[in-house]
């Protein structure tokens, strides 16, 4: 990503298939299904594509994909992946390394259909910039897909591990140490959504993501497969609706290009 994300990294990939961030790709791949157009194939660009767990995904359903990240060790990771894809998913995805604040200069305004942003603007102290960025890429009726900290519900994690001091620092400022041991950042949802407006994005729908899993430990592993498929119910449910997803870890937004 280019981003105080780098320190984090290696926590981040230790951890991918756990319980935590198998409950986040799913529900993000849920709700971004329903607002995708309704023909393929679409010209997606994901930002901070990582492991590239989105981006193949859509690939699967006949989008043609461009993931950017900065890291090699991630970009590798999507690499591997890939090579156990059909041919017919290995060409529809591009793997592209370079710094997500480059991107007025790798991409022309309204070169793609869908934007996924997920997980990146909470590493930036100055969102601004890159939102400025994300929201030239889509053309008209353009799909704008955020996955961001959620700050009205940041006092939530550690009230409940009973970390009372970060809890009261959560209601006064949007900073926070997160699991990866980096310093991010929170975002309020009607700030954010103010925020797009102003750049003649406008919020479709919203979405809470681990409303009931977001303490389990780092390393839980998946329960099994019904028990799983309950969960993820649950937490579904629970994401799109009140007043659960207000308290949600993660708050996913929609927005389609004025």
């Amino acid at each position: 990503m280019g981003t105080g994300f780098t320190a984090g990294e290696e926590r981040w990939r230790a951890r991918l298939g756990t319980l935590r961030q198998v409950v986040r790709q799913e529900l993000v791949t849920r709700q971004l299904t329903a607002h995708l157009p309704d023909r393929a194939p679409l010209r997606v660009l994901d930002v901070g594509c990582g492991q590239g767990t989105q981006a193949l995904r859509l690939a699967r359903r006949g989008h043609e994909v461009t993931g950017l990240d900065s890291s090699p060790a991630l970009l590798a990771d999507l690499a591997v992946a890939l090579a156990d894809e059909p041919e017919q998913v290995r060409r529809r995805v591009r793997a592209v390394q370079g710094d997500v604040r480059d991107l007025a200069a790798l991409y022309e305004p309204g070169s793609f259909d869908v934007v996924l942003c997920h997980g990146v603007l909470m590493y930036f102290a100055d969102p601004e910039p890159l939102l400025d960025d994300l929201a030239r890429l889509p053309g008209p009726g353009g799909v704008v897909s955020l996955l961001v900290r959620n700050g009205d519900g940041l006092a939530m994690r550690p009230g409940l591990k009973g970390d009372w001091a970060a809890a009261a620092r959560a209601f006064e400022e949007p900073s926070y140490g997160n699991r990866i041991g980096v310093t991010a950042r929170a975002d309020r949802l009607d700030v954010l959504t103010a925020q797009l407006a102003g750049r003649r994005l406008d919020v479709a729908a919203w979405y809470g993501v681990r409303v009931f899993t977001d303490t389990a430990p780092d390393d839980a592993e998946l329960p099994g497969e019904a028990e799983l498929a309950a969960l993820l119910a649950c937490e579904e449910r629970a994401g799109a609706t009140d007043p659960y997803r207000r308290v949600a870890a993660l708050t996913h937004v929609i927005a389609v290009r004025a």
